[in-house]
């Protein structure tokens, strides 16, 4: 027996294009019980960080089983913009990738060419793997690739010099800004709300909408978060998983031991 394609479409897809406001938590604790817990608090989605977090595709599958019945939408960070990386990330079951360190057009372009099966892209064919239920999924190869949601991230000053033309290419779905890379990048390491850094933000948030892309940040400190929405930006991760456990354990602590 086999599950039509079509009950499974891309929420998270096609509430970004929309325009949606789009409120989720980057998850850093490679761990499916934290993970869990994330999902049932209802963002809208969840980021599993394979870049700066020690997870690989045996970590992120139990947290992609940790959110089976969650309303969060599970995002991946690969560790790189690299083919073989994502297509097995794709196969565990990912239909939204966050791409990290994004320079250029052509870069943009090989990150979405990743994501799809030929003509369109360069994706390998594995006839059962976990994404189409082990080859229970009817129409899965006609139907994924307009499944599938890339988002750029720019981070470094040519990335930001690129901005526009990242936001054109087709199947790019949103351009992700990194504040705190982005900072580094123009000389000014942790100091995110440095003026040139925050005069970056605005212009690749400008560069986005002109191309009718939605733009992402992460900005865990609420009064920026709401600055930035006021800017535009619709795809906002105010916290982690990290920072939360961080913050709550250290308030404890504090508490008794202060």
């Amino acid at each position: 027996m086999t599950t039509a394609y079509q009950s499974f479409p891309n929420r998270l897809r096609q509430d970004l294009l929309a325009g949606k406001r789009l409120i989720g938590c980057w998850c850093s604790l490679a761990n499916p019980i934290t993970t869990e817990v994330l999902g049932v608090a209802g963002f809208d989605w969840l980021l599993l960080d394979g870049e700066h977090s020690p997870n690989d595709v045996t970590t992120f599958i139990p947290q992609l089983m940790a959110l089976k019945d969650s309303p969060s939408s599970p995002v991946v960070r690969p560790s790189w913009n690299n083919p073989v990386e994502i297509k097995r990330l794709l196969d565990a079951g990912f239909y939204n990738f966050l791409i990290p360190f994004v320079e250029s057009a052509d870069e943009a372009q090989r990150a979405v060419a990743a994501t799809r099966y030929p003509p369109q892209g360069i994706r390998g064919v594995s006839v059962a793997q976990r994404s189409n239920r082990f080859g229970t999924v009817a129409g899965y190869f006609t139907g994924i690739n307009d499944q599938i949601c890339v988002m750029a991230q720019i981070e470094s000053r040519d990335g930001l010099a690129a901005a526009a033309d990242i936001a054109a290419v087709d199947g790019i779905d949103c351009v992700f800004i990194g504040p705190s890379d982005l900072a580094a990048g123009l000389g000014h390491l942790g100091n995110a709300a440095h003026p040139e850094v925050q005069a970056a933000i605005v212009s690749v948030v400008d560069a986005a909408r002109a191309h009718d892309k939605a733009v992402g940040i992460l900005a865990p400190v609420e009064a920026d978060a709401r600055r930035y929405m006021e800017m535009g930006v619709s795809f906002v991760g105010v916290g982690s998983d990290l920072g939360v456990f961080r913050g709550a354990t250290q308030a404890l602590r504090d508490r008794y031991l202060a």
